[in-house]
């Protein structure tokens, strides 16, 4: 059916086309967005189901055969020039494209390198064996073999049938012994290295002050004392766990035929992925997802869990917004309800729009510059001369990682308030003071909250950049690893000073700085997904406050 020329004109003036072109745009970016979410998550979320693992004979033409054991990772299609360019004996007659496989084949302790790739037409004999099992090492990565013995004290205690019931009892005694002698390193032996600290520093200032006598000295000697029978006790108990955790060992066997002996200590987890159900692959599916989020890192990051770095994005976020709001506020409110409107408040408002949009970088190195140097090294100077010439203060933490977020989404907030604030009518203003009310009255009981919305709004948006940002805290706190938290049971609890972890610096580090790529993709796109959860959850959250304060000022504002 054709449109008739003048119904077209009408058509087009009446905004029609700009609607649906709107429509269409909003829809792909919609789709666009989810599609990559859809893309991070599968190929994220699938690295933590155990696969299965093949055994075959590979033989490259020429050579011997050998056998190899491991994991399918990445199937690709390959011109079979391709091959022969990389020096492999490829005859020229066949197929055009032949299959390049990776395989990830663990055991580098042994082999050198946890992956290999393999061309599938030289498999032969491709099987999979039930009595495979995988080792979860907290050093040199996997271990595909075969279980032969488990031994106590270098004794063999059971073989066979009867030796995969007998490691997994063990091993579960060996994990419990880790934990504790972890909690007894971190917590109990923490605090009295604390503790000792801090008598070092409390008599260095004594001895700056002057006030060192003789009685200062027996009373920190007699204090040092007891923090040191205290950690004698400690030390006897660890070194008592670490020759229990050491006791078993099994005798493994590699694909290729070689034997040794793991110590259990040394093995997070073990388990046949070929003889496991689909539920006992749900259940190791959902212990690998929880041991992702609550775990700490291990073997450059490639391994163990990323909590660390969202505890460490999550508290310089919330410190970030505690920051920024009170200053974001109190600016709009001057600029809007105090200040003069003249030429210099509209220099004033072009300057803070402006500083949204200069790089992130460049508050990275004014941070570093001004914040660690100058601020921190006059902090440390006047509050903790003692500890000098060790920093305190004035050397990259959480503190100044926050207060430098907070300075580049505080335009972001400035201007989110203000207009807030603009579009609250007049004539409520005016009431109020009919009323009687003061005009500063009129602006913290009236017109601030009816304008909160307003203010949660810029707060989501500097939650959603800030969570995000990674260049300038690469100078001012965030480092490669850092497990231990910020936030502790001694005294002040809360640690400024720290350095933290971040979920966004941890994906660069991860998938561009690792010295193992293979193992590290995948963890890449994990992290990306838990970040943009993280972010979202901070996002829902302001955006549930905010509406509940609409709702709560909606009828003043009618």
């Amino acid at each position: 059916m054709s449109v008739k020329p003048q119904s077209f004109k009408t058509w087009f003036k009446s905004g029609a086309p700009w609607v649906w072109m709107n429509a269409g745009a909003v829809s792909i970016a919609v789709i666009m967005t989810l599609g990559l979410l859809m893309v991070i998550a599968v190929r994220g979320l699938g690295h933590f189901w155990p696969a299965d693992v093949i055994e075959a004979s590979y033989q490259v033409p020429g050579q011997e055969p050998r056998l190899i054991a491991g994991e399918l990772v990445q199937s690709e299609e390959i011109p079979r020039t391709r091959l022969a360019s990389a020096g492999l004996p490829v005859a020229n007659e066949g197929a055009e494209f032949m299959t390049r496989q990776l395989y990830k084949v663990g055991n580098r302790d042994l082999f050198g390198s946890d992956f290999t790739w393999v061309v599938s037409e030289w498999m032969k004999d491709v099987h999979h064996p039930e009595n495979m099992v995988v080792l979860e090492r907290r050093e040199w990565g996997n271990f595909y073999g075969y279980l032969l013995a488990v031994k106590e004290e270098g004794q063999v205690v059971a073989t066979g049938d009867k030796a995969w019931a007998e490691f997994l009892s063990r091993m579960q005694r060996a994990n419990l012994l880790v934990e504790e002698i972890a909690a007894l390193e971190k917590k109990d032996i923490g605090r009295i290295n604390h503790g000792l600290e801090q008598l070092r520093l409390k008599n260095r200032s004594l001895e700056l002050d002057g006030r060192l006598d003789d009685a200062a000295k027996a009373k920190l000697a007699a204090e040092r004392e007891q923090w040191n029978a205290e950690y004698s006790v400690l030390e006897t108990r660890l070194m008592e766990l670490r020759h229990e955790v050491e006791r078993d060992t099994v005798r493994m066997r590699s694909s290729d035929g070689r034997e040794q002996d793991i110590h259990l200590s040394k093995i997070v987890r073990a388990f046949q992925p070929n003889a496991l159900s689909l539920t006992g692959k749900l259940s190791h599916y959902a212990e690998k997802l929880w041991e992702f989020v609550s775990d700490e890192p291990r073997e450059a990051n490639t391994e163990g869990g990323v909590f660390p770095a969202i505890f460490g994005t999550v508290l310089m976020t919330l410190i970030m917004a505690v920051i920024v709001t009170p200053f974001g506020v109190i600016a709009a409110v001057y600029l809007r309800e105090y200040a003069k409107q003249g030429l210099l408040t509209q220099i004033i408002r072009v300057a803070v729009n402006n500083l949204a949009g200069v790089p992130a970088i460049v508050y990275g190195v004014f941070g570093l510059g001004f914040f660690v140097y100058v601020l921190g090294g006059s902090i440390d100077q006047l509050f903790f001369p003692e500890a000098l010439p060790a920093p305190t203060f004035g050397t990259p933490g959480l503190m100044w990682a926050s207060i430098t977020l907070a300075i580049l989404t505080l335009p972001v907030v400035i201007v989110a308030t203000e207009e807030g604030l603009a579009r609250i009518p007049r004539m409520i203003r005016e009431g109020s003071l009919a009323l009687g009310a003061t005009k500063s009255e009129t602006l913290w009981r009236v017109v601030i909250p009816m304008a909160s919305p307003a203010m949660m709004t810029g707060l989501i948006l500097a939650v959603a950049r800030a969570a995000g940002e990674v260049a300038p805290l690469m100078l001012v706190g965030v480092v490669k690893l850092a497990p231990a938290l910020p936030l502790d049971g001694n005294y002040p609890y809360l640690h400024l000073d720290q350095k933290i972890m971040h979920l966004g610096f941890h994906i660069y580090d991860v998938g561009f700085q690792s010295p193992n790529v293979e193992a590290a993709r995948p963890l890449v796109y994990a992290t990306a997904l838990l970040l943009v959860m993280v972010i979202a959850s901070l996002n829902f959250s302001a955006v549930y406050i905010r509406n509940h304060l609409r709702e709560k000022y909606k009828a003043l504002d009618s």
